[in-house]
């Protein structure tokens, strides 16, 4: 009996452990951890290549083919035109991996999106950034990232419906430079 007790102890030490480490959320002014993904187009990304060149934002979202993940996208591509205004480069991401009936590709083809989906299967960069909830799927937070590679912003209250022109209002807002 003090054997099972001392295992739950353990376990559950553990489990608290697993979620704390998923918690250590960044905030504004962090350095942004460097990422590389591959994006539903088939290209890989990586947050180095934008470095002093534009400012990156990531859209991160729970789940491919949900309904508030589905209207988040389409949002973002019915008024892309609105973030495209700005230098800046722009990504919705999740956990999700990318090939596969399922996967971030065939999300993307059936929504027939103009912007890439990144997928980050392993978990690293949503565990980096602290957007791995504890459901092992990433929340519905938004990063904006400044050309130094530094967090801006984290949007936790994203409206999918109007994603992309609440973006583009914090793209103005944070002071990002519009294409010439």
């Amino acid at each position: 009996m003090k054997t099972l007790s001392l295992l739950r102890a353990v376990v559950a030490a553990l489990a608290l452990a697993g979620l704390t480490a998923a918690a250590a959320e960044l905030k504004t002014g962090d350095p942004a951890p460097d990422f590389k993904l591959q994006g539903s187009d088939g290209k890989t990304y990586k947050l180095a290549d934008f470095k002093g060149k534009k400012a990156v934002v990531i859209a991160w979202f729970p789940k491919a083919f949900t309904g508030g993940c589905t209207a988040e996208c389409k949002a973002m591509r019915a008024d892309g035109a609105a973030i495209r205004k700005f230098d800046v480069a722009y990504f919705t991401a999740s956990v999700d991996p990318v090939d596969g009936e399922k996967g971030n590709a065939a999300f993307a083809k059936s929504l027939d999106l103009d912007f890439p989906i990144l997928s980050d299967p392993k978990k690293d960069t949503a565990k980096a950034l602290g957007v791995l909830n504890e459901k092992g799927m990433s929340s519905r937070w938004t990063y904006y990232i400044g050309k130094d590679g530094k967090i801006l912003h984290v949007d936790k209250a994203v409206k999918p419906a109007t994603h992309a022109m609440d973006i583009a209002a914090k793209l103005k807002e944070l002071g990002v430079a519009e294409k010439k």
